[in-house]
């Protein structure tokens, strides 16, 4: 265990030039954008030495780089700065939305990986059945479909339509409470305190935006699923397998399963992340109170702060996961080292 501690460790150093980069990026691009925060802040009748005022106030009239050491300066001491827009520090509202854009991505993908991993076996097992040319349909249009025409067309039919679904206005309906905050994730908190209706009202709002989600991400892990499977059913030491005589199921399920799996540990890495960040737009569609659309609210009125804060939260996430990726290549796979 220390040994694989120390690595951790190795890895999370390693990934401190990265952090660096996407900070200093973060910086630079944020003060290209177009518009002027001192005169949003100001209000639209204010003077121009009001403006200038309160540019002075947020620190904007600095030089660039004493801007940048000003800011390096607060991340370090655990200070994201302040939302212009809502005059609340931005780490708080950070960590006040992440849970509900966790709880939408992490239901989103568990629902994609329950579709896509067997209908990818499936398909490979039987290529040219009807299972595979379900496969690539689902595929295409997962890949094809935007995720802002699926999700609208889901709220037109499932709501306004037929009437299934709960208004896509947000977390939970206004006539319920959220529960006690434990970890943030409504169904979480909901079974924690053994309210069962609050529970199913947090899991029905959540139906659709995971829906729409899943269809998306659906596509490249079946993809990469089918594709690995096929590769290793193809290798020697399948056939050998099967030419000692071993079932089926075992030799589909323990001996290529497995092998093929490495590979698409590797996309959901990479689909989890890619979904943290594109997370925006659904959550928009439905109203959903997460960090994207507090992300795409500040961009708009060109707010730093949260913008910055938004992209850094977003680059520790992808920073952790490719590390938690690295340490299930090891449970699926013994012989890889984390020492590489």
């Amino acid at each position: 265990m220390p040994a694989t501690l120390r690595v951790v460790f190795k890895r999370l150093l390693a990934a401190l030039p990265n952090l660096v980069g996407v900070v200093v990026i973060t910086f630079l691009l944020t003060r290209a954008l177009p518009g002027d925060p001192a005169a949003y802040f100001a209000g639209g009748a204010a003077t121009q030495e009001a403006v200038d005022q309160v540019r002075q106030q947020l620190g904007l009239d600095l030089p660039l780089p004493q801007q940048f050491l000003n800011y390096v300066g607060a991340l370090l001491r655990g200070d994201f700065g302040l939302s212009i827009t809502t005059g609340q520090p931005v780490l708080q509202e950070l960590l006040a939305r992440l849970p509900a854009s966790l709880e939408m991505v992490l239901l989103a993908l568990l629902l994609a990986c329950a579709i896509a991993l067997p209908l990818g076996v499936m398909a490979a097992t039987r290529p040219g059945s009807w299972i595979d040319q379900l496969c690539r349909l689902l595929t295409t249009a997962g890949v094809s479909l935007p995720t802002f025409f699926t999700g609208l067309v889901l709220s037109y039919v499932f709501y306004f339509l037929l009437g299934w679904a709960p208004a896509p206005l947000g977390r939970l309906d206004p006539v319920y409470s959220p529960p006690p905050m434990v970890t943030g994730l409504y169904l979480v908190d909901a079974l924690l305190v053994g309210d069962l209706p609050l529970w199913w009202a947090a899991f029905k709002q959540l139906v659709l935006p995971t829906v729409t989600m899943a269809l998306f991400v659906l596509a490249p892990i079946a993809r990469m699923t089918r594709a690995s499977m096929l590769q290793v059913l193809s290798s020697d030491f399948v056939r050998t397998a099967r030419a000692s005589g071993l079932s089926k199921t075992t030799v589909q399920v323990r001996y290529a399963l497995r092998n093929a799996l490495l590979p698409v540990v590797t996309t959901l890495g990479m689909v989890f992340g890619f979904m943290l960040g594109s997370s925006v737009i659904i959550e928009k569609v439905f109203g959903w109170p997460g960090v994207g659309s507090y992300a795409i609210d500040a961009l708009t009125a060109s707010d730093y702060a949260p913008v910055q804060g938004f992209v850094l939260a977003m680059g520790v996430l992808f920073v952790l996961l490719n590390l938690l990726v690295d340490v299930l290549y090891t449970l699926i796979d013994p012989r890889i080292s984390l020492e590489r």
